[in-house]
C-alpha cells in the first residue's frame, strides 16, 4: 500500500499546498496534527478553512470532544483504518501535518506502550513529580538507564509517562522505542518536508499568532471552558494553555501573545529537528514571500516526486 506525506513546521503552508496537490492527484488528506483531532479547537490549531475542506476529502479532523483525552495509540488505530479505506477507494492517502510522532505512528511499526489517565497510577506519579521531581528522576534512571541517557529527563511529562509505563508493564519505557533508522515502514511511503528561510518562517509564525488572536482565539477558549472544559491533553495545545493562563491568572493579552509567538518559534525548531531524523523525505525550501504561483509550483514538484517514488 502506498502513502504520501506533506510535513513541516507550523505556518509553512502545508494545508494550502495539500489542496493544490489534490487538484493534480486523486488523494484524500489525512491530518497528522495532534490537536486538530479536537472539535471546537479551530482557530488555535489552524484547521483548514471551509473552502479548503471543499477541495478535497479530509480525515482525522474533529474526531473527539475537547473534554476527552486522546492518545497517539488511538490515533494510530483510527488513522491506519482511514489509510486502508482510502486506498480501497482507489485514492492515495496523503498525510499532512506537523506532529512527527503521529506521522511515524501511522507509517512505521511503532509500538505504543499501554497507558491510561483514567486510573490512579498516573495521578500518583504526577503527585510524586510535583513533590519530589528529582527523586522521581533518580528512580526512573535506575529503572530505565537507556531513557536517562537521552534528553527525556529534561521533559517532566515524558518522565511521568516513562515511569507510568515501567510501573504498568515492568518493562523500561525505552524498550518500546525502536531506534531511529531501525523502524520498519509498514507502508510504502514518500513525502516532503516543507521549509522556509528561518527569519521568514518566524515572521509567518508571528503573523499567524496575531491573526489567531484577532479572529477570536480568546473567545474560542472561553467558550470551550464554559462548555465542558478541556482535557489535560487538549489543554496543553500551544496557544490554548497560554490563553487559559491569561484568563485564570490575569496575564496581559500582549504578554500572552508574545509568549505564544516565542513558544511557537521554539516548537517549529523542534519539528524540524524531528523530521530531519525521518528517512526517505525530500526537503523543499519555499521562497520567502511566495504567492499563489509558488504554491502551485511546489504542488507540481511534489506530484513529480511522488510519481517517481511511488510509481503513480
Amino acid at each position: 500500500m502506498r502513502v504520501a506525506a506533506i510535513l513541516g513546521p507550523t505556518a509553512v503552508g502545508k494545508s494550502r499546498i495539500a489542496v493544490e496537490l489534490a487538484s493534480l492527484l486523486e488523494v484524500e488528506i489525512i491530518s497528522v496534527d495532534s490537536m486538530q483531532v479536537y472539535r471546537g479547537m479551530d482557530i488555535g490549531t489552524a484547521k483548514p478553512s471551509g473552502s479548503m475542506l471543499l477541495r478535497a476529502p479530509h480525515h482525522m479532523i474533529d474526531v473527539v470532544d475537547p473534554a476527552s483525552d486522546y492518545s497517539v495509540a488511538l490515533f494510530q488505530e483510527q488513522a491506519r483504518r482511514v489509510v486502508e479505506e482510502t486506498a480501497m477507494r482507489g485514492r492515495l492517502p496523503l498525510l499532512v501535518g506537523g506532529t512527527g510522532l503521529y506521522f511515524e505512528a501511522v507509517v512505521f511499526d511503532l509500538r505504543i506502550p499501554p497507558g491510561s489517565s483514567d486510573d490512579g497510577l498516573r495521578r500518583d506519579i504526577e503527585e510524586w513529580a510535583a513533590h519530589d521531581p528529582q527523586g522521581l528522576k533518580r528512580s526512573l534512571a535506575e529503572a530505565d538507564p537507556v531513557f536517562a541517557q537521552g534528553d527525556g529527563l529534561q521533559n517532566m511529562r515524558r518522565v511521568i509517562r516513562a515511569m507510568e509505563v515501567y510501573r504498568r508493564t515492568g518493562r523500561p519505557f525505552s524498550s518500546f522505542q525502536a531506534r531511529r533508522g531501525e523502524q520498519r515502514a509498514i507502508y510504502r511511503y514518500a513525502g516532503v518536508v516543507l521549509t522556509l528561510p528561518r527569519q521568514e518562517l518566524y515572521r509567518r509564525i508571528d503573523r499567524r499568532v496575531e491573526e489567531m488572536f484577532s479572529t477570536g482565539l480568546v473567545e474560542e477558549v472561553r467558550g470551550l471552558l464554559s462548555a465542558g472544559g478541556l482535557s489535560r491533553t487538549a489543554a496543553q495545545a500551544l496557544g490554548y494553555r497560554e490563553v487559559i493562563d491569561h484568563l485564570d491568572r490575569g496575564i496581559s493579552l500582549e504578554e500572552t501573545m508574545d509568549i505564544v509567538k516565542r513558544r511557537s518559534r521554539n516548537y517549529a525548531k523542534r519539528q524540524l529537528t524531528w523530521f530531519r531524523r525521518v528517512p526517505g523525505l525530500l526537503w523543499i525550501e519555499m521562497e520567502a514571500g511566495h504567492g499563489l504561483g509558488e504554491y502551485e509550483a511546489t504542488a507540481l514538484r511534489i506530484r513529480d516526486h511522488l510519481a517517481r517514488e511511488l510509481g503513480l
